[in-house]
């Protein structure tokens, strides 16, 4: 087999999985003999549906994971570091630098110009490493997170969703040191111009087959290569089903005919079985959710929302700035400013009332997105999480709604903690849709969500009645949601 120059060459292969098999239990293989190797210095994107093994994958290569079977072979004092899409909560009480140290088997003496240095890469100025990381902006967290890894310098480095919270110019930073990076890198990531930036082959996960299938170049490439297969395996079946209803059509005459063609019938039944069996599995599409509506809350009319102050961070102090903003049924205030400043903190406070500034008319029901999902109790089953949400009990909207946001019947009984963010995200929108809030309050709701499902998440968006504040750092996804109002907190 001639393999694609990003799985081996004159550099040599660092990382191989054999025949490799995972699964969660016998009802829910992940991998099934799962082939692919690495060479030194490749660039390369693992794609795959929400849910099918992405992260897992990711385990699997760290050694947080062993495999059911097969092997995973990796070169001598392999190093390798990981750029997770969270920060551990366990960790939230550490300073920015303990954060740091912690990465590392050994005292580093030069730490802080090492921080300096990293904290660039991700365009993310910081001046007082004693911080502690529970008092970082969301955005400051995933910049952190992902300085954490690529402060190693690892021989493979694995980077979970890295442009998630970044601006353009933290993406163009990001991309301009991948590019120079002289190692291995394997990016889980749905930002299809960030990946064709640097990357030159895809591993892509199948969440139907469990195959890891390999493909050369880059993401659009891919997708011409997918039609390609698709078409190529359509044919190849339509061409076996015309033979095999021939062979069909034709054992059963002979069959009529009694005597000796009983034989010959029985023969060709047992080829014609034999067609069925070659026939290729035709590549199936990611699945994405379905069209939706958030309800917005009935009866309400006039002011839903007014905010009379915010505060923000300068220069690492607090200031309180005077605002004129009132939001009435079907108008969206887009809050704007740079990572730091206290975006995530007043959507917080007008969600839970505790900020004076933002003050939200009585009765109205709130729902809140949360981009670290902390509105969500990660030890409550999906079941549990979605039907108490609901004003009314009634069990078949909920499993309907759900089931609209591929959350299936096997991840009701779930933990919250054991989905991947990219289902929390949606098990999140499910709430919102059951809840019929009267005003939305979202923060990043773009994080971790497959690219597939966002056009429709727009759509929804940009048809709720209700009051919406909204933050994020996606362009093309706000150009689809009608923003009727501006707040910059940087001015």
């Amino acid at each position: 087999m001639r393999y694609p120059t990003w799985m081996s060459g004159n550099n040599g292969s660092i990382v191989k999985f054999d025949d490799v098999c995972f699964d969660y239990g016998i009802t829910k293989p992940i991998i099934i003999d799962g082939n692919f190797s690495l060479r030194r210095g490749a660039k390369v994107t693992l794609m795959g549906q929400n849910g099918a093994g992405k992260s897992t994958l990711f385990k699997l290569l760290t050694g947080e994971l062993e495999p059911e079977d097969g092997r995973i072979i990796t070169a001598p004092k392999l190093s390798i570091a990981i750029s997770r899409q969270v920060i551990p909560r366990d960790q939230m009480e550490l300073t920015v630098r303990e954060f740091f140290e912690s990465v590392f088997p050994e005292k580093i003496y030069d730490i802080d110009k090492r921080i300096e240095n990293i904290l660039e890469v991700v365009h993310l100025p910081m001046d007082d490493y004693d911080k502690k990381i529970r008092g970082l902006s969301g955005g400051q967290q995933a910049r952190v997170l992902l300085a954490s890894a690529l402060i190693q310098k690892p021989d493979l480095l694995l980077l979970d969703e890295p442009t998630n919270n970044l601006d353009h110019a933290g993406i163009d930073h990001l991309t301009q040191f991948l590019r120079d990076y002289d190692k291995t890198v394997i990016v889980i990531s749905h930002d299809a111009d960030f990946l064709n930036a640097f990357t030159e082959g895809v591993l892509y996960l199948d969440v139907f087959t469990k195959k890891i299938d390999n493909y050369v170049g880059n993401y659009f490439d891919v997708i011409k290569q997918i039609e390609i297969r698709v078409e190529k395996e359509r044919s190849q079946n339509a061409r076996l089903e015309k033979n095999i209803q021939a062979k069909k059509d034709k054992a059963n005459f002979f069959a009529n005919k009694g005597g000796r063609l009983r034989a010959v019938a029985k023969k060709m039944r047992e080829v014609a079985a034999e067609d069925e069996e070659n026939k290729a599995e035709v590549y199936r599409e990611d699945k994405t959710i379905r069209p939706f509506t958030i309800p917005a809350q009935d009866d309400i009319n006039g002011d839903i929302f007014v905010i009379t102050s915010f505060t923000r961070m300068v220069n690492q102090k607090r200031e309180t700035i005077s605002a004129d903003v009132t939001l009435r049924k079907k108008q969206r205030l887009l809050l704007v400013g740079p990572n730091g400043i206290g975006k995530s903190t007043l959507l917080e406070g007008m969600a839970t009332g505790s900020d004076d500034g933002a003050k939200i008319t009585r009765d109205i029901t709130v729902g809140y997105y949360r981009q670290d999902f902390s509105t969500l109790n990660f030890d409550d089953t999906v079941y549990k999480s979605l039907s108490e949400i609901m004003a009314h009990s009634d069990e078949h909207k909920m499993r309907s709604i759900a089931a609209g946001f591929l959350i299936t019947g096997d991840m009701m009984g779930a933990k919250i903690s054991a989905l991947s963010e990219g289902q929390k995200g949606l098990v999140a929108f499910a709430r919102l849709v059951l809840q019929e809030p009267g005003l939305l309050i979202l923060d990043e709701p773009t994080n971790h969500i497959n690219f597939r499902h966002l056009p429709i998440i727009a759509k929804a968006l940009d048809q709720y009645q209700g009051a919406m504040v909204i933050v994020s750092h996606v362009p093309e996804f706000l150009e689809q949601i009608n923003i009727t109002d501006t707040l910059d907190l940087a001015k």
